[in-house]
């Protein structure tokens, strides 16, 4: 506390261990406490309700939650922050913007590999440091247990897993756009797990399928930037609505016949050359290995996908 000034709010949450129960009764047959999402109607009238059995967020090394234990997320050094940021440093003018953030990410001199259980100091650019021998880690185990009911049909459990899971670099910035009136923002999402695992078991876990193992997993997505914010909004029926809007057309002459800078309104092109070429502005997904039970599919990768118009809205499917 040496030094405050009022720029933002650091959180670290040290020794963390949480898990949410289970849907089977306890020791004395009462109902365990569960999270249950309900209110919704399939497209015949029946209901649907999404039941969440198992929720948990654990150090490494939890055999898929099975064996918890405790985990640091952030540290001292780089904190989870809430923050109102200066727009004009983020490209964002005369705005200040809320920003939610995740440990930042660091120069590969300094940082640890994404992916490596034992990675030391100066192999990568994730500030999470793994665990070791004497020391719990930044890099959680978490994962998810949930099934579907409509009706009387209740779906098989679907499990997710990531193992020693790191978002370092993630945020979500949010400001005020004065022509449209609306919250708009920008979402950045990095995603890093040495494994990641989905598979499908019976309600009472006496049977599961083949589990689908994606191995080395980076995810890094970004929604919305500062030339083309996410737009939240509710339309007239109730529905919410998130939108990045179509990046806009060049006027009639504004880009020259060749495409050079030299034969176009120099502004103009600029303000393309930056949104064509900016890395922050496309998400990647790579995949080391793909495999189901005993079977390898070899690597995937996306590289560089910009987001030039997307509108998601929700639905009433009781109507």
């Amino acid at each position: 506390m040496a030094r405050i000034d009022g720029a933002g709010l650091g959180l670290v949450f040290e020794n963390f261990k949480f898990s949410h129960g289970t849907d089977q009764p306890d020791a004395n047959g009462e109902q365990a406490r569960i999270f249950r999402i309900s209110g919704i109607k399939s497209t015949d009238g029946r209901d649907v309700d999404i039941t969440v059995n198992h929720l948990y967020i654990s150090g490494t090394g939890s055999n898929y939650g099975e064996n918890l234990s405790p985990v640091n997320l952030g540290r001292l050094a780089n904190p989870w922050e809430i923050d109102v940021v200066d727009g004009n440093t983020i490209g964002v003018p005369d705005k200040a913007v809320l920003q939610f953030s995740a440990p930042s990410q660091v120069a590969a001199a300094e940082g640890y590999d994404c992916f490596g259980a034992s990675a030391s100091a100066g192999t990568g650019t994730c500030s999470s440091r793994p665990a070791t021998a004497d020391y719990i880690g930044e890099r959680a185990d978490v994962g998810i247990q949930m099934n579907v009911a409509v009706g009387d049909d209740r779906s098989a459990n679907i499990n997710i897993h990531a193992k020693s899971a790191v978002i370092d670099g993630s945020y979500l910035r949010l400001w005020g756009d004065n022509n449209r009136h609306q919250m708009v923002g920008q979402f950045k999402l990095n995603f890093y797990s040495p494994e990641v695992s989905i598979n499908a078991c019976a309600q009472d876990g006496s049977s599961c399928g083949s589990r689908i193992i994606l191995s080395n997993f980076a995810l890094e997505l970004a929604l919305g930037n500062e030339l083309q914010p996410m737009l939240f909004d509710v339309d007239g029926s109730g529905n919410f609505v998130v939108e990045i809007a179509a990046i806009r057309q060049p006027a009639s002459g504004e880009i020259g016949a060749d495409g050079l800078r030299s034969s176009s309104n120099a502004e103009t092109w600029d303000f393309y050359n930056s949104y064509y070429t900016n890395p922050d502005y496309r998400s990647n997904l790579s995949i080391g290995n793909f495999s189901v039970a005993d079977r390898d599919f070899g690597s995937a990768r996306v590289q560089g996908m910009l987001i030039q118009h997307l509108n998601i809205q929700t639905k009433d499917l009781a109507q």
